[in-house]
């Protein structure tokens, strides 16, 4: 059969090259998203900073206890978005481990020096060289609080060396140091820049007093090293921390890999799920497509006596080989879209140089594999009708259409529509990532309902666009109606794909756009204050009082954003936050509060968002439970409820809420209202100057920078929204131009009996206008009722936002690809002789 398959398809390169484009474009597409998840699985980060340790203990993650299902609580982690720290006494604990020669604590400080204010730098104390390890390369430790040892890294593109003096900001203030010493590790290591306070200095520039980030053991040279990495572990859990070996250690070193990670994941998975239904719509739709257009051939085989187990062999042999060339040529084009788009997310602030693509072989496979068993199933289902006909009756069923389907196609259709209609539901009671998972959910089961009832759609449609299209086209309308109704099954994939399109498109797309649009309306219409103070490297918390003593200033705000981690339905979600100095904040902030006041927001409180208050059950009053940053559970009381969570955040804090639980300890920016003609800009720009990197803007510009925020953060959604939806809209154009090559016979036919060739064109043109605006309208419908549910469930909005550029775009490019798809094959067939074309294989 392997070589009949092998004849058929050297003979057949039409439906070759179009069933061959799909399956190798599904392997490409399917390739990238799995080979992103691939290369996070794979990313650790870089270890070297605790090289020498055998252990290091961190709290990098969150473990909330979820709903219990069957008996079995189910448990749920989460990055923790401001980097845990674990408690000082853990050192002494780990110290008093037999075998361990040393647990020492490491402090991480965000600094900025101002002779490479461009390199990331962190700042530690100088005991945590051990760790590395590192050793002088010139100069000696540091001795006092005013000086520092920098390492290579640092040293080399600056010149720093013993005796120099250097600026470093760290905590919002501006210190001068002098250089004691250079230090390196030995090797080349990559990552962060490194300096080095006394470890009393570290100790008090620290934000998190009493307590470190990591804790590094170092072991004795005839330790045990299975025990003692037992009782590590023991400490580690009662701390609720996580012990980190190996190459795990680069995750402990540098939190930003364990972000990366989880990005590349989490968005890997996600689209490759997408990216796996749509593949499968358009492989089976596609192969299927391909194997009915060969009925009389296969009917044929029948009639001179081959067995239904031969013609599905045969069939199953040459979808084989498409899927194992489509692999050959799949996976090295998903190799190197992988790699492009690794590239633009470097570059765009996503993922840290370091990340890589690795592996290839373990995706290379899976995908091969899932793709070639969807087009073999495919295969196999659009055989079985063909191949178990009777000899006899092979001839004349390959010249019917076959019918509109059976009772169990019917029902399914119809359980799919209904499940559809029930997501609504799930989708309006949740938010977030649980509600965009339902939506696409509730858009699947849409689609696939009307893949399978689109037999009885066609049919119903020719028969309301009877008249339309005979009014339109005449006799040629006539002729197309009576087309439609006949290859009611036939024209399937055509509509499932179409579907798919606008559907997919007028959903993710739209809704990317509504998400920037209320983020932005929010922040703009929420801020009250004239201007902002800001600086690069944060601002102390003084920063808001100075302000205020400033005169013809009326009102400042101190704004420090930060991520909480809060319950919902079904799972924890992370939730942008902000925590304020309530004190005048009504006269620089409008969160538009629907109930309680933000003037009752002590420490202790808090405000939510009424769209997240939905999703948490929560009401005024309440006591809400919910994790800061670093992972410290609180449980607070809701005073008020506002609307502009997107602008704002869900949750809204005191600022010393907050004090100790995020990394730097300092505000983002000091929200100022000064009062009208007051010429109170010349002492700001003063005011600014006192803190390093300091600037007075105007709050407008706030908001066009959030814009491009916003903009950049959902560039990554569009960009593989993107690809999905040109996949599908290629395909849907694949498969038209498959469906108008097959009709040669047909359309030779209809021009021996009398039609001219003007009639035919206009009768084609007819059956795709029925059959487009079927399409269109269905996939509106569906990009609707979905845009319209998850806009409501993660925005609070009734009606979303659709621009007239972006659907017109949408339908209208549909529309072209469709029609070309369909005029170019249908006129380069009517330019063949009728006599000659009615001798052309089907």
């Amino acid at each position: 059969m392997l070589r009949l398959a092998a004849q058929t398809l050297r003979h057949r390169t039409g439906g070759f090259l179009a069933t061959f484009a799909a399956l190798a474009a599904g392997v490409a597409v399917l390739m990238t998203c799995a080979l992103l998840v691939e290369s996070g699985w794979r990313h650790q980060g870089d270890p070297h900073r605790y090289g020498a340790a055998v252990a290091v203990v961190a709290d990098r993650d969150l473990t909330v206890d979820g709903p219990t299902v069957l008996g079995e609580t189910e448990r749920t982690t989460v990055l923790l978005p401001e980097r845990g720290s674990v408690p000082g006494k853990v050192a002494g604990d780990l110290a008093d481990v037999p075998g361990v020669d040393r647990a020492v604590g490491d402090r991480r400080l965000v600094v900025t020096t101002t002779a490479a204010p461009g390199l990331p730098t962190t700042g530690h104390g100088w005991s945590s060289t051990a760790l590395a390890p590192y050793r002088l390369v010139s100069g000696r430790p540091p001795r006092s609080d005013g000086e520092i040892a920098v390492d290579a890294r640092l040293a080399g593109p600056t010149r720093l060396g013993p005796g120099a003096t250097t600026e470093v900001v760290t905590g919002g203030v501006s210190r001068t140091y002098e250089v004691s010493g250079v230090v390196g590790t030995g090797g080349t290591a990559s990552g962060r820049a490194a300096l080095f306070f006394t470890d009393a200095h570290a100790a008090a520039l620290d934000p998190h007093p009493g307590r470190y980030d990591a804790v590094g053991v170092l072991t004795a040279p005839d330790a045990d090293r299975d025990a003692v990495l037992a009782e590590v572990r023991r400490i580690a859990d009662a701390a609720g921390a996580t012990a980190y070996t190996g190459d795990d250690r680069g995750i402990a070193a540098e939190p930003e890999s364990a972000a990366a990670r989880s990005l590349a994941l989490g968005a890997g998975a996600a689209f490759a799920g997408y990216a796996a239904a749509i593949v499968g719509f358009v492989v089976a739709g596609t192969v299927g497509l391909s194997v009915r257009h060969r009925r009389r051939d296969l009917a044929l085989l029948r009639a001179v006596a081959a067995t239904p187990g031969q013609v599905r062999s045969m069939l199953l042999a040459e979808v084989g080989l498409l899927g194992l060339l489509a692999g050959v040529v799949g996976v090295p084009a998903g190799l190197l879209a992988t790699r492009q788009v690794r590239d633009a997310l470097v570059s765009r602030g996503f993922l840290p140089d370091d990340f890589t693509v690795r592996g290839g072989v373990l995706s290379a496979a899976a995908v091969v594999v899932t793709v070639a068993v969807v087009a073999l199933l495919s295969a196999w289902i659009a055989a079985l009708r063909v191949s178990r006909i009777r000899p006899t009756e092979a001839l004349g069923e390959a010249a019917v259409e076959p019918a509109t389907g059976g009772r169990a196609r019917l029902v399914c259709g119809l359980a799919c529509v209904a499940g559809a209609f029930s997501l609504t539901v799930l989708t309006g009671a949740t938010d977030g990532q649980t509600a965009l998972g339902a939506a696409m959910g509730m858009l699947y089961l849409f689609v696939l309902g009307v893949a399978l009832l689109a037999p009885w759609i066609n049919q119903g449609a020719a028969r309301l666009l009877g008249p339309v299209l005979r009014t339109v086209w005449g006799d040629s309308g006539y002729l197309a109606a009576a087309n439609l109704r006949a290859n009611a099954r036939g024209a399937v994939a055509v509509l499932t794909a179409l579907v798919l399109s606008v559907g997919l498109g007028g959903t993710v797309w739209f809704l990317q756009d509504n998400l920037e649009r209320q983020t932005v309306a929010q922040s703009r219409e929420g801020v009250l204050a004239q201007y902002a103070l800001t600086s690069g490297t944060g601002l102390p918390a003084s920063a808001a009082a100075e302000a205020r003593r400033v005169p013809g200033v009326a009102a400042a705000t101190g704004v420090r954003r930060t991520s909480v981690v809060v319950p919902d339905r079904l799972e924890p979600q992370t939730v942008p936050a902000q925590g304020i100095d309530p004190l005048g904040a009504d006269r620089t902030l409008d969160l538009r509060v629907r109930s309680g006041s933000l003037d009752a927001l002590r420490e202790g409180t808090v405000a939510v968002s009424t769209v997240r208050a939905d999703a948490a059950g929560w009401r005024l009053g309440d006591k809400a439970r919910l994790w800061l940053g670093d992972g410290t559970p609180v449980t607070l009381r809701v005073v008020a409820l506002y609307e502009r969570g997107w602008g704002f955040g869900d949750v809204t804090l005191h600022r010393r809420t907050l004090d100790g639980h995020t990394v730097t300890g300092l505000d983002d920016r000091v929200l100022i209202r000064t009062a009208p003609d007051s010429g109170a800009e010349g002492a700001l720009a003063e005011l600014a100057r006192r803190y390093p990197g300091g600037q007075v803007t105007d709050t407008a510009r706030l908001t066009g920078e959030l814009a491009e925020d916003v903009a950049v953060s959902g560039w990554l959604n569009k960009m593989l929204v993107t690809v999905l939806v040109g996949y599908a809209v290629l395909a849907a154009a694949n498969t038209l131009v498959m469906a108008a090559l097959a009709r040669t016979r047909e359309l030779s036919l209809l021009r021996l009996v009398g039609v001219t060739r003007g009639q035919a064109k206009r009768m084609v043109h007819a059956e795709q206008a029925g059959l487009l605006g079927v399409a269109l309208l269905i996939g509106a419908a569906i990009a609707a009722v979905t845009l319209t549910t998850i806009v409501r469930a993660v925005t609070g909005a009734t009606v979303p936002h659709v621009p007239a550029t972006g659907w017109t775009a949408l339908l209208g490019g549909t529309t072209a690809l469709a029609l070309l798809a369909t005029v170019v094959p249908v006129t380069h067939i009517l330019r063949t002789a009728p006599v000659e074309g009615m001798g052309v294989r089907e």
